[in-house]
C-alpha cells in the first residue's frame, strides 16, 4: 500500500512553518495514541502514520529532501537511523508528550523536576497589627512550628559517615522505562520517587527524611503603610526540604485591626468631629488628633453645615515604599442637645422668634415648593 503524502497526513500545506507542524502533530498525537485507545490497531497505525510524517517535517534537512524527492528519499533505509519507522528516531517529541506522559526523555527536565519535588512547603503566618503600626512601620518577632534540616545528617536523611546509595531499583536515574507497543514511556520511579537514591543507612534524628519538626522564632519588619489584607513574603523561611531540597517561603498575611477613631480608605483616614449648633452657627476652632500622635487646628466658618469635610493634606497613611502621604478627612457632626435648662430655652425662644428667612434660606425654599405642591 502506498504511503500518504505527510502533509495530508498531518492536514497542513507545504507553506506551514514548524510551530503550525508541531500544533498539527499534537492533536493527532493525542487523539490517536495508543494509551487512549487500548486495543485500537487502527488508531495505533493513525498515531504511527502521524508520528513517522512529523519525524521528517520537523527535521529541516529531511523536510527539504522530502519536498524535491518525495517518499523515496527515504527509501532503502535512508530515513531510518537506529531502528524505528523512518524518522522517527531524528525527532524531539519530547514537549509534544510531556503533557499525558508526565516526564518524557529524561534529563536536565527531571533533575530540575527531581529537586523541585523535594522543595519545602510553603508556609502562612497570620499577623494582626494597630493602625498605628501600620503608620510608623515595625519590627516583630514572630514564633511558629516548622521543620528544619537535620543538624545531625546535615539533610542528607543518613547517618553520620553514610551516604545515600543509588537506588536499586532505577539505578540511580530517578526515572524507569516500560515498553507501550513500539513506544518508551518513562515514569517517574516509585522506590525513590524520582530521587534517584535510596537510604539504607536511615540517621537516627530524622528518620532518614533529613529534617526535623522544631520551633523557629525570626525577626520581621512590618513597612510603613500596609494595609488589611497585605501578603509578605519572606523568602526561604518556610519548610526545610527533603535530602537537600530547597527551603519554602514563608508568607506573612497582615490585619490591621480596626481603630477607635480613625477610619482608612487605601491611604486616606477619616473620622468624624462632633460640634454643638452654636459652634456650627457662629465658628469656632478645633483641635483635633492625628495618627502619628499629634494635634492640628481647623477653623470652623460660621454657619457650617452637619456633615461639611475639611481636609488636611498630608495628614492620612504613608503609602508604601515612598516617601508621600494620603490626606486626612474630617467630617462635621451638628449635635443637637437633647436636655435643656431653663435659660437654653428661654434664650432659644427668643432666637425663634427673632429668626428671619435669611437665617435659613433652605426651609424658606422648602416651603416654597410645599405650597405650590399643596395648591397643585
Amino acid at each position: 500500500m502506498a504511503k500518504r503524502d505527510y502533509y495530508d497526513v498531518l492536514g497542513i500545506n507545504k507553506s506551514a512553518n514548524p510551530a503550525e507542524i508541531k500544533s498539527a502533530y499534537r492533536k493527532l498525537a493525542v487523539k490517536y495514541h495508543p494509551d487512549k485507545n487500548p486495543g485500537d490497531k487502527s488508531a495505533e497505525d493513525k498515531f504511527k502514520e502521524a508520528s513517522e510524517a512529523y519525524g521528517i517535517l520537523s527535521d529541516k534537512s529531511k523536510k527539504e529532501n522530502y519536498d524535491n524527492f518525495g517518499h523515496a528519499a527515504f527509501e532503502n533505509g535512508g530515513g531510518r537511523q537506529g531502528g524505528g519507522f523512518g524518522g522517527f528516531s531524528g525527532a524531539d517529541f519530547s514537549d509534544i508528550f510531556e503533557d499525558f506522559f508526565g516526564d518524557f526523555g529524561g534529563g536536565g527536565r527531571s533533575r530540575s523536576r527531581r529537586n523541585s519535588d523535594n522543595r519545602g512547603s510553603d508556609l502562612r503566618y497570620d499577623l494582626s497589627i494597630t493602625l498605628e503600626d501600620a503608620y510608623q512601620g515595625k519590627k516583630q518577632n514572630i514564633q511558629f512550628s516548622t521543620s528544619e534540616k537535620c543538624s545531625t545528617c546535615k539533610g542528607n536523611g543518613s547517618k553520620p559517615g553514610h551516604s545515600p546509595d543509588r537506588c536499586s531499583y532505577c539505578g540511580g536515574n530517578g526515572k524507569i522505562r516500560s515498553n507501550q507497543g513500539f513506544f518508551t514511556v518513562q515514569q517517574t520511579c516509585p522506590q525513590c520517587n524520582g530521587n534517584g537514591e535510596e537510604i539504607t543507612h536511615p540517621c537516627n534524628d530524622c528518620d532518614g527524611r533529613g529534617k526535623k519538626q522544631a520551633s523557629k522564632k525570626i525577626s520581621v519588619t512590618i513597612p510603613k503603610g500596609v494595609d488589611d489584607g497585605t501578603r509578605i513574603r519572606l523568602a526561604g523561611k518556610g519548610e526545610a526540604g527533603s535530602r537537600g531540597g530547597a527551603t519554602g517561603d514563608l508568607y506573612l498575611f497582615i490585619n490591621v485591626n480596626s481603630h477607635d477613631l480613625f477610619k482608612r480608605s487605601a491611604e486616606n483616614l477619616f473620622f468624624e468631629f462632633p460640634i454643638s449648633i452654636a459652634d456650627a452657627a457662629l465658628g469656632t476652632t478645633i483641635e483635633i488628633p492625628t495618627i502619628d500622635g499629634g494635634k492640628a487646628k481647623i477653623k470652623i466658618p460660621e454657619g457650617t453645615q452637619n456633615e461639611k469635610q475639611f481636609r488636611l493634606k498630608g495628614k492620612g497613611m504613608p503609602f508604601m515604599r515612598r516617601g508621600d502621604y494620603g490626606d486626612l478627612y474630617v467630617q462635621v457632626k451638628t449635635e443637637v442637645p437633647i436636655y435643656l435648662n431653663k435659660q437654653q430655652k428661654e434664650l432659644l425662644e427668643k432666637f425663634r422668634e427673632i429668626e428671619n428667612d435669611k437665617s435659613n434660606p433652605s426651609i424658606k425654599k422648602f416651603f416654597q415648593k410645599a405650597k405650590s405642591f399643596w395648591k397643585n
